[in-house]
């Protein structure tokens, strides 16, 4: 089988923090602010209503917690986002694609080798985590915003679910137009959201001008000092509501472009943001009362209604940036061994990140919609969010101190002086988190659990059954060496194309299809397709030709992770290096189905698991785009 599968994938290309960046361009800016923002940008929505009323319990906001809950709002962000994320996480793309499965990409070549399996567990909890993040941020942000409805008039209190649901269901809808043309469609809205947001916050700010001295520090030191353990915990557990979203700037990097993000985020969101968190400040500051939901309580008479309206579209968006991350996520999984192979649809002919996972999709819709009518409210479902992503950013400060020490070649010092402070801050938020586990955030943490889990049996699977399958397998140096004795099989003419994995055995493909037809082609190509651990592949690098005796030759193909592996069309762009016409071959394939064994090196759980998930793969030629007119496939059961 191909290496797309295997256990052990290739190692990494080199990678620099100065890899290309693409250039900001005003279309591109405005794609950016309609994908990648949607998240962080509506947590305004309801992260500053839920750190109130943890920092205030049933009694008012009094003046000392509402400048605190500001101020921390305020340096978590500058701190978590603006510094960790957007400066310095996202120096390190591999080849202009983030996200946590680029991040491992880089990380665990260059760890130390003993450790390597630890910290490759470690990435994959990081990246399972996300998955939670990815159901739990559309239905908060949806059910948020619909909510402004039942502020207006109790009227709507009982359509507030239903509404939630339709407009998610919509929003799945449409995932197979790609990204690209989500952010057409949707960067008008977010660059006017983000408008309506720093525009609503300052008229608020220049009524209470006061309010600006939040922004020391020190006003957030004093709160956690005079709120400590439980309570300061329960606070820095809701203000960090206001962060997430900062993950998904890193994970949809190879949609954009590092630059691009750069550049929006701080021209725009992060000056909008503050603006607003300041105003919702100004106004519970004037009016305790507005407490209560300060953040449409910014828009009086019936400006909130148009609020309303434009929230939604807002939450809308923010769901899209965390579901294209997912589908950027699982894509690179798949080239990199880590999960099984699933349908991918390249959903843009420039940019080789903007795919479209139609089972992912579904998956994710059906959880988002179980979660909306699971907890009800947007309430409920913050006591679930925040725990996965807090989990994701230590496991990235984690990989990135790998790649600063290992790829950027800094010297152990200066990564501590960054990672150790930045660490201590994920702790902080974590600790602030777990309070949550009982009322819902066992949610996220059990989705990571079971993506983790079967990311582990997965490749764990793979690599017994692929060792089970060539034991006893003879060497091809012994049989190429045999082709001119007597009981040689029978040559017949044509081009036969075997996938395999191994360079230095007899594919068993080809073995069963001599045992059973007596035969062999006047051409044999062993063909090894390969993913490596960076997005892209150059052209002229694609292919190399390895001649071997009696017509025999070894083909590599290399694709990156975030490539589609169409293997007819990279043989015909190289027809003169492989020296055959691919359109004239025939394509044999193994299709290995695992079986339970006396023996097994499985537990009996994990063989029935994996048995599920290799039955569920899509199948070879499907994923490599091989025409079924021209595959061959022979199946064989191999014990785990």
């Amino acid at each position: 089988m191909p290496d797309s599968n295997a256990s052990s994938p290739p190692p990494a290309a080199v990678s620099t923090p100065a890899a290309a960046a693409h250039p900001a361009g005003a279309a591109l800016l405005l794609g950016a602010l309609g994908v990648v923002f949607g998240d962080i940008g509506t947590s305004p929505i309801y992260a500053m209503r839920e750190t109130l009323r943890a920092a205030s319990g049933e009694g008012a906001a009094d003046p000392t917690a509402i400048y605190g809950v500001v101020s921390l709002i305020f340096w978590a962000v500058t701190l978590v986002v603006a510094t960790k994320y957007v400066v310095l996480v996202m120096r390190a793309d591999n080849q202009g694609e983030g996200g946590t499965m680029a991040l491992i990409s880089l990380a665990i070549p260059v760890a130390p080798e003993r450790l390597r399996l630890g910290f490759l567990v470690v990435g994959l909890a990081g990246a399972s985590l996300f998955f939670g993040d990815a159901m739990i941020t559309p239905a908060i942000s949806v059910l948020s915003a619909v909510e402004g409805l039942s502020v207006a008039t109790p009227v709507f209190t009982p359509y507030v679910v239903p509404i939630a649901a339709a407009v998610l269901i919509g929003l799945f809808a449409i995932q197979s137009r790609g990204s690209a043309k989500m952010g057409r469609l949707f960067g008008p809205v977010m660059a006017a959201w983000f408008a309506v947001l720093a525009l609503a916050g300052l008229l608020h700010v220049i009524a209470r001008p006061e309010v600006l001295a939040a922004l020391d520090p020190r006003h957030a030191i004093r709160f956690l000092a005079g709120n400590p353990g439980q309570g300061a915990l329960a606070v820095l557990g809701s203000a960090f509501l206001a962060l997430t979203g900062g993950e998904a700037l890193y994970a949809d990097m190879g949609h954009f472009g590092r630059h691009a993000i750069r550049v929006d985020w701080f021209v725009l969101v992060m000056p909008a943001l503050v603006l607003n968190y300041l105003g919702q400040a100004a106004l519970v500051l004037g009016d305790p009362a507005a407490a209560e939901n300060p953040f449409f309580g910014l828009f009086p008479g019936p400006l909130l209604y148009l609020a309303v309206v434009l929230a939604t579209a807002a939450t809308v968006i923010a769901s899209q940036a965390v579901i294209s991350g997912a589908f950027a996520l699982v894509q690179q999984a798949i080239q990199l061994g880590a999960v099984p192979r699933l349908e991918v649809r390249q959903t843009s002919e420039e940019t080789a990140g903007q795919v479209y996972l139609p089972l992912i999709n579904w998956l994710l819709a059906a959880a988002v919609l179980a979660l909306v009518f699971g907890f009800r409210n947007s309430e409920s479902l913050a006591n679930a969010y925040g725990i996965a992503v807090a989990g994701d950013m230590m496991v990235t400060t984690i990989l990135l101190s790998l790649v600063a020490r290992g790829r950027w070649k800094l010297p152990w010092p200066a990564v501590a002086l960054v990672a150790v402070p930045f660490l201590l801050l994920d702790l902080v938020f974590v600790a602030g988190n777990l309070h949550k586990i009982p009322a819902g955030g066992w949610f996220p943490l059990l989705v990571g659990s079971v993506c983790l889990a079967m990311m582990l049996i997965w490749r764990r699977g793979r690599a017994v059954l692929l060792a089970r399958r060539d034991e006893g397998a003879q060497t091809l140096e012994v049989f190429l060496g045999g082709l001119d004795a007597a009981d040689a099989p029978l040559r017949v003419p044509g081009t036969a194309i075997y996938l395999t994995g191994q360079r230095e055995v007899v594919p068993a493909a080809m073995a069963l299809n001599m045992r059973h037809n007596g035969v062999l082609h006047e051409r044999v190509v062993l063909m090894h397709v390969v993913a490596e651990r960076v997005p892209r592949i150059p052209e002229a690098e694609r292919v190399s030709v390895h001649l071997l005796p009696g017509g025999f030759r070894h083909v590599t193909l290399r694709f990156g992770f975030a490539e589609k592996p169409d293997v007819p069309q990279a043989l015909r762009l190289h027809r003169e290096t492989i020296g055959f016409s691919p359109e004239e071959a025939s394509y044999f394939i193994g299709n290995e189905v695992p079986v339970p064994s006396m023996r097994p090196d499985l537990p009996v759980w994990q063989e029935h698991i994996f048995a599920f998930l290799t039955r569920n793969a899509v199948r070879a030629p499907d994923y490599f785009l091989i025409p079924p007119p021209r595959v061959v496939e022979l199946g064989t059961r191999v014990e785990l």
